[in-house]
């Protein structure tokens, strides 16, 4: 799987802040050629660059190649594994286990389904704007709740704001089967993904570790 060429594209969320980001690259060069003498507004087209060059980064979307296996969860967000334990207000019952993905501004952030499953319910709250990697940020912050079921139990799984984050994108709709690895959104500019499941869901992660939205496994049904 790690040697198949990836074809790396840009989310359709981003389309509009790429072109606005070009047109100001351009405005930049035309101003810096028509008003800056002997090259002293250079900066001008080269700080613009930068941002275009950002927001591309930020926007990416990387082909993916997800694991083959009814029983696996896969990591819906690419990140680091910051808590592993029994969840907080979880959206499941009874209560089971949470894993925390801190997603940083250099993380790709288009989010993926975890399972083969269905849509069973989707929420959005209303929050704060806490530092995502902050334990309450799971309770207080700005987020989507989505649960969904599968052949071998059920899961749920929360996209949390950030302190930059201002915009949560989810596109499907309870009632859509989804298979592993699905595109289903995005969170701008540093977030978290919270993931929920039952107790006897064997882990496959560990604290700390960096994992890939749409390949790395973080668990199993048994």
């Amino acid at each position: 799987m790690k040697n198949r060429p990836r074809r790396v594209g840009f989310a359709p969320e981003g389309g509009p802040i790429l072109m606005v980001s070009g047109v100001i690259v351009v405005i930049a060069v035309i101003i810096s050629l028509a008003f800056g003498e002997e090259g002293r507004l250079l900066w001008l087209p080269a700080l613009a660059v930068v941002w275009f060059f950002l927001v591309a980064q930020f926007f990416r979307d990387p082909e993916r190649f997800p694991p083959m296996g009814e029983k696996l969860i896969i990591s819906p967000a690419d990140g680091k594994v910051i808590s592993i334990g029994e969840a907080v207000e979880s959206p499941l019952d009874p209560i089971g286990v949470r894993i925390s993905i801190f997603m940083s501004p250099i993380n790709v952030h288009v989010n993926r389904s975890p399972v083969n499953g269905v849509i069973t319910s989707f929420e959005h709250r209303a929050g704060k704007f806490l530092g995502a990697f902050k334990p309450e940020a799971s309770r207080e912050n700005e987020q989507t709740i989505i649960q969904m079921s599968t052949a071998h139990g059920a899961i749920a799984f929360k996209q949390i704001s950030g302190f930059l984050a201002r915009r949560i994108v989810f596109h499907p709709k309870p009632g859509d089967k989804l298979v592993a690895g699905d595109r289903v959104g995005m969170i701008r500019f540093g977030s978290r993904v919270d993931i929920f499941f039952p107790k006897s869901v064997k882990i496959k992660v560990q604290l700390g570790q960096m994992v890939t939205a749409g390949e790395t496994i973080i668990g199993e049904f048994v």
